[in-house]
């Protein structure tokens, strides 16, 4: 008797390869749950950025790895739930914020965004090679910083030179690291699943 799951398709992101088919809606209900609230903790790490409004911090890492593993649509819907919840007073941005009057909030805003774009990469396998994932991960940490960048010159009156230095140039190291961990992580899960499979 065989044990072995169905073999992995094409267009598939990892959240696909769940064995849910009877309760598939409850399953991608948990995911977007799940993946909000996986994005709030990670926010709470966070570490000050001398000169800037922005901190480093997991939430970028967590919407980026959410949208991947879960799909533009589930990756999406993920962060919405996530900007929602926050701009209504829950504190789960970073340090333990909330609200819609911040200069960090385009951060968030391409985030979601950032989610849904990674996620579509994915389902085109965008996350199963090393150089994959470095790709997919440089565009959605560009689509962050596209949105959030120039909200953070609009929302403090910044010109767009000074925002890019607070709120791009000092995160760039972090943002490679980010990217080795995924480049690292997504692969491998692809291959132990497939094996599986």
């Amino acid at each position: 008797m065989s044990t072995a799951a169905a073999p992995v398709r094409s267009g598939a992101v990892l959240a696909d390869l769940l064995p849910a088919a009877r309760h598939r809606y409850a399953v991608d209900a948990a995911l977007v749950l799940g993946g909000a609230a996986l994005t709030g903790l990670a926010a709470q790490i966070a570490v000050p950025v001398p000169g800037s409004p922005v901190p480093v911090t997991g939430q970028t890492f967590a919407a980026l790895l959410i949208g991947t593993a879960l799909g533009a649509r589930r990756g999406f819907l993920s962060l919405a739930l996530y900007a929602l919840v926050g701009m209504a007073g829950v504190p789960w941005f970073a340090e333990g914020t909330s609200g819609y009057a911040m200069p960090s909030l385009g951060y968030v805003f391409g985030m979601l965004l950032a989610a849904t774009v990674v996620g579509a990469l994915a389902r085109r396998g965008g996350d199963r090679s090393v150089l994959r994932t470095a790709g997919t991960m440089a565009v959605g940490s560009a689509v962050v910083y596209a949105v959030g960048v120039p909200y953070l010159a609009l929302s403090t009156g910044m010109s767009l030179s000074a925002a890019v230095a607070a709120g791009l140039t000092p995160f760039l190291i972090g943002d490679a690291l980010k990217a080795l961990l995924a480049m690292g992580a997504l692969p491998a899960a692809w291959k132990l699943l497939g094996r599986r499979g």
